[in-house]
């Protein structure tokens, strides 16, 4: 059961339009790193989490997702209203399709399915999200960057913000699980080469970086993968 209300969370407004902006907010509307895709893949996603707590906090942040693609479809409604006989406005997708938000992304492509990355685990599922929420938080700060007025930078500000505030929750309920930092999930044990890095790439001067990913205690550093090969035969 869902109930509407008509107040958002943060009121929007626009100082002045600006349709060639407003196309370029579809990104965030029925683009891959949208709040529609957000949406629908942390509400999936919960329906398989056997934890309540963190069934909650997906539900939770799943419609705290749809809130906030209201608010971007409210944002291209009004940098759209009222503009469909200027130049700028025949310059953009709007000219075809109308005022207001449409599920395209700003080159024009279409929402798709395939944007969800949902697995059936939480512990996947979670590492997921946090990748989804840094790729939204990105486009975000593109788009204040790019921002025409200080009305609608105000609401990608809090929209970015919330994306900051989801990853944290992400990573904390990661944290309670014990898999923040931990690699293995899974029924499946892994084979004796999980603790091996293999030095498949090297500078113009010869030389082989290293750091934690490549050291002890956690890796063996193979130096010549080949001749491990040629030996194993």
């Amino acid at each position: 059961m869902f109930f509407h209300k008509k107040e958002s969370i943060h009121a929007v407004k626009v100082d002045e339009a600006n349709p060639r902006f407003a196309q370029l907010l579809l990104e965030q509307f029925g683009g891959a790193t949208g709040e529609l895709s957000a949406a629908l893949q942390y509400w999936v996603q919960s329906f398989h989490v056997e934890n309540p707590a963190i069934k909650d906090m997906l539900q939770d942040i799943a419609i705290e997702e749809f809130g906030h693609l209201e608010m971007v479809g409210k944002l291209i409604e009004m940098h759209t209203k009222n503009t469909d006989q200027t130049e700028a406005y025949k310059s953009t997708l709007f000219a075809i399709r109308g005022m207001g938000p449409h599920f395209l992304d700003s080159q024009g492509n279409t929402w798709t399915a395939s944007y969800l990355n949902e697995g059936g685990d939480v512990v996947r599922d979670l590492r997921a999200n946090i990748a989804a929420e840094g790729g939204a938080r990105q486009t975000y700060e593109e788009l204040i960057k790019l921002a025409t007025d200080e009305g609608t930078k105000q609401t990608l500000v809090h929209l970015l913000t919330r994306e900051v505030s989801h990853t944290q929750m992400f990573m904390k309920a990661l944290d309670s699980l014990g898999k923040l930092s931990e690699p293995l999930f899974g029924n499946i044990q892994p084979d004796e080469t999980v603790a091996l890095y293999y030095n498949l790439s090297t500078d113009g001067d010869g030389k082989d970086q290293r750091g934690p990913w490549n050291s002890e205690p956690t890796f063996q550093y193979v130096s010549n993968p080949l001749e491990m090969v040629m030996s194993a035969k």
